[in-house]
């Protein structure tokens, strides 16, 4: 029913599942490795599966510098693009969990597996989940000035007088612009046709010029096309507003109970990296984010740094990788 629906939320789970969960890692976790007491004694390489200049590399700019010192070797970052991601990614599942070779992901690495069959890695037991490092505050639902709609109710009533007729920008399965959008369309039983691009910026340009009614992008990116007039905000998908468009309210506050979906950025190691290990990285992400330089540099990104405890990230995204498996099997369903 509905209320089952309200509870698919992409923030934390509840108590019994978080238990739950944490049991069936405990059952296939590998035996844990033994850290060497002289850990680290070369440099550490953390592996980016995405090209320069995004997101990811402006975050690990941020905190590495912070976290050296912490852990007194240097940290080095390395670009691995290709396959959407799953060349980096699947490197490091294959690597041996001895601290020296680190993943930095984003949440489409754990919500792409059930949309992509050439996926060889299993988000949750491939890695040891260190720590969510930081997150934005969700995406902005953005419409084109002719799609007649100035909130979340206008849209529904629009999609729902004429089925199929609505598109979305689908920059991509199990992306920010995928995810959300159909949430959306789960939580409100409607009918809007995902038009796929090969990007964000693919997406942007048909949005901006019409072909395409409606885009869930990153709010960094809304923000000055909305400013300019081009085209309308309608909605936050985090839990709560943007400072940047205040005005703008979440789709909870207009009837979507228990949505949230942010983009989010972790530290995974390979499976079976050894707890004391893990949480030395932890304690300096911790640190690192919580440092004002830092902080101040998130803030220019639209982030906000996070450093979740590891028992907790594991939990969480055992939980986003269920949610991203249940919009597959009703994407991938036939008719």
């Amino acid at each position: 029913g509905s209320a089952e629906r309200g509870r698919m939320t992409m923030g934390g789970p509840t108590r019994r599942q978080a238990m739950a969960a944490l049991a069936g890692l405990a059952a296939t976790a590998p035996a844990l490795a033994q850290m060497p007491a002289d850990w680290p004694s070369r440099p550490i390489r953390v592996v980016m599966p995405s090209p320069p200049g995004g997101p990811p590399d402006l975050i690990l700019r941020a905190i590495l510098p912070k976290m050296q010192p912490l852990l007194g070797q240097g940290i080095i970052a390395e670009n691995r693009a290709g396959g959407g991601g799953l060349v980096g990614t699947t490197f490091v599942a294959r690597q041996p969990p001895d601290g020296y070779t680190w993943l930095f992901t984003t949440a489409s690495h754990t919500n792409i597996p059930p949309f992509n069959n050439n996926v060889t890695y299993d988000p949750v037991r491939d890695f040891t989940h260190v720590t969510l490092a930081a997150q934005n505050f969700g995406q902005a639902l953005i419409v084109h000035p002719s799609v007649a709609a100035t909130n979340l109710q206008d849209l529904v009533a629009l999609a729902k007088r004429d089925p199929g007729k609505l598109t979305y920008v689908n920059a991509g399965n199990g992306t920010a612009s995928h995810i959300p959008a159909e949430l959306m369309k789960t939580m409100t039983g409607t009918d809007i046709l995902s038009v796929p691009y090969r990007g964000v910026a693919e997406g942007m340009t048909d949005l901006l010029a019409g072909r395409v009614d409606m885009f869930f992008v990153g709010t960094q990116i809304a923000l000055q096309h909305v400013q300019s007039g081009a085209v309308r905000a309608l909605g936050i998908t985090g839990a709560r507003r943007w400072k940047g468009m205040p005005e703008v309210p979440t789709l909870q506050e207009q009837g979507l109970a228990g949505f949230e979906v942010v983009n989010w950025f972790g530290l995974w190691l390979p499976a079976g990296a050894p707890a004391p290990m893990v949480d030395r990285i932890h304690a300096a992400v911790a640190a690192a984010v919580a440092d004002a330089d830092v902080r101040q540099q998130f803030d220019a990104l639209g982030l906000e740094g996070v450093a979740m405890p590891p028992d907790r990230f594991a939990v969480f995204v055992a939980e986003q990788a269920r949610i991203a498996q249940q919009i597959g099997r009703r994407v991938n369903a036939p008719g």
